[in-house]
């Protein structure tokens, strides 16, 4: 039975390692340059080096990625980037633009690459040029269905990789290609800097009764016209595999541990338990379903896999993410008073109930007995996100243990 790669998203180091505990087989993440989330934080090289070699050493790889479709201005910029990259070492890059990959193979000629979604990669004959200009992986485009996709894998080499999107936030636009961006407020999708209009509340206006704003709605919120539901197949991991996908992919280089932890932990026992057996893997989808929705995350879709999809793939009421948990903070090491460190990222306080969610599936309710301070001052609750605190649940925790509240 084939086992797919599960491929995670980072935004920062932080989120690198949490990926890496709770069950990633590779992460991908973006550089200074070249990437297609400008507004991620990103890694610098140091940072990147760092995620590399922790990556390693529990056997996960990293991909990077630099995906933007160059203009001239780029070309000797990405030449000094690889060169950069040399010494790093990751595992992979991720590209679309043809001159970018061209400029890859002649400073990287051993590195694997991989063709981003953005390359539009929707049939057999582009994947086989990829393969012949010695790419190692395609990345299917969104628009894809499994039979579309099991198609592709019967026509193109065995040693030739799918890489699929199984999760996250879809595009209005075909493989991510929008110009809405560029042209509502001069910031390139394409380069790397979408400001997410189609997440955006629209109006009409009759031409000849400009400033008369005349909502289109289905109830009195108004109406988001090109704002997608999330993708999610935690339903259908047979289906993905049956199709001949070789990497599950999970969208989302800009969202927090606690949505990385949560979609990589639930995704991780989806795809391990089907190795069990198709039964088991069934008995367990309400699981999967309830612990997917714990984190973050627009109303659920199948996108493309099934066929095109219905006008029930838009959400036309609002913008706002369904949120059922609130994340407050990341396990950290513990000091000579017994106390656990963590970066707060949420205010909590003493004798509330909290969840530890643990990387092997366990989540366990907790009451914060004593918070102190970096000087050991007690405190009542922890008020100010990012401040470092230590903490006693009254339970053994773990490094990169997260920290969560129910809402």
């Amino acid at each position: 039975m084939r086992k797919p790669e599960l491929l995670i998203p980072a935004s920062s180091l932080e989120v690198l390692k949490t990926a890496v505990i709770f069950g990633a087989d590779a992460v991908y993440i973006g550089g200074e340059a070249f990437g297609l989330r400008a507004n991620a934080k990103n890694f610098s090289m140091e940072e990147m080096r760092e995620g590399i070699a922790f990556a390693h050493e529990h056997g996960v790889k990293v991909y990077v990625t630099a995906n933007i479709l160059a203009h001239n201005r780029d070309l000797v910029g990405a030449g000094k980037y690889f060169e950069e990259l040399k010494d790093v070492g990751p595992d992979a890059l991720i590209i679309s633009d043809p001159g970018i990959f061209t400029i890859a193979r002649e400073v990287l000629p051993d590195m694997e690459i991989h063709i981003s979604t953005q390359a539009n990669n929707t049939n057999y004959q582009t994947y086989l040029f990829w393969h012949k200009m010695g790419a190692k992986r395609v990345v299917s485009a969104r628009e894809l269905s499994l039979e579309e996709i099991k198609e592709i894998r019967r026509n193109i080499p065995d040693d030739l990789e799918i890489e699929t999107f199984v999760h996250g936030a879809m595009c209005i636009s075909y493989s991510g290609r929008c110009l809405l961006s560029s042209f509502l407020t001069g910031r390139d999708a394409n380069q790397g800097a979408c400001t997410h209009p189609c997440r955006w509340k629209y109006a009409l206006v009759e031409e000849k009764r400009p400033g008369e704003y005349m909502p289109v709605f289905e109830n009195d919120r108004g109406t988001y016209i090109f704002n997608s539901k999330d993708l999610c197949m935690i339903e259908h991991i047979p289906e993905l595999i049956d199709a001949g996908i070789d990497s599950f992919k999970i969208e989302g280089r800009m969202k927090t541990a606690l949505y990385v932890a949560t979609v990589a932990r639930t995704y991780r026992m989806a795809i391990d338990d089907y190795q069990k057996g198709e039964d088991y893997y069934k008995s367990r989808i309400p699981f999967y379903k309830e612990e997917i929705s714990k984190c973050t995350y627009r109303q659920y879709t199948t996108g493309f896999f099934f066929g095109k999809p219905d006008s029930n793939t838009q959400i036309y009421d609002n913008n706002t993410y369904c949120r059922e948990y609130t994340y407050l903070g990341i396990v950290g090491k513990k000091n000579a008073d017994g106390l656990y460190r963590i970066e707060q990222r949420n205010k909590f306080s003493v004798g509330e109930v909290i969840e530890v969610m643990k990387p092997d599936g366990r989540n366990l309710s907790v009451t914060v007995r004593k918070i102190t301070d970096e000087d050991g001052n007690e405190q009542e609750s922890a008020p100010h996100p990012k401040q470092v605190l230590y903490i006693d649940l009254g339970v053994e925790l773990s490094e990169y243990d997260i920290l969560r509240r129910k809402e």
